[in-house]
């Protein structure tokens, strides 16, 4: 009897700490809600003080398990939370393990539909292993811009 409790136990506290990362886990709606936040602020502010917001790792736009980058239409990394290092420079180029030019892709689906979502492989926050990605882009109105966030699979 004591070992079925204790047995019990543990599975409640395992189904209790599940539920808890499956919560800390951004969703596709959070993702779209958040690059047309971070879009209205670069309309808002200007992309020099909206960059400063956006990189900000303890601000909005890092949330759960993911965060809203910005690059322009040329490949161009503008505002990168969790990489500043990637700020700067061109990233068009840049292919995941498959070989996908997935920056090019999410340029494209920006440019020509104005928003839309691309699968790739990319390291979660504090990773180096790969991880499958989905990640949204915003076309940022009247502007070369884009706001992108994903979710991990």
């Amino acid at each position: 009897m004591k070992k079925i409790t204790i047995l019990a136990m543990v599975l409640l506290m395992g189904l209790c700490l599940a539920g808890n990362v499956i919560a800390d886990s951004a969703t596709k709606d959070e993702c779209e809600a958040k690059c047309k936040e971070a879009a209205a602020l670069i309309n808002e502010k200007g992309i020099d003080a909206a960059a400063a917001v956006i990189n900000d790792k303890n601000g909005p736009f890092v949330w759960k398990d993911t965060y809203v980058w910005v690059n322009d239409l040329d490949g161009n990394m503008i505002a990168h939370p969790i990489k500043p290092s990637m700020i700067g420079k061109n990233w068009m180029d840049l292919k995941d393990k498959a070989d996908k030019l997935f920056f090019k892709e999410l340029i494209e689906v920006a440019k020509t539909s104005g928003a839309g979502w691309v699968d790739y492989m990319w390291p979660k926050p504090g990773e180096e292993n790969l991880s499958e990605k989905t990640s949204f882009a915003y076309r940022v109105p009247g502007t070369n811009l884009m706001t992108c966030a994903g979710i991990y699979k």
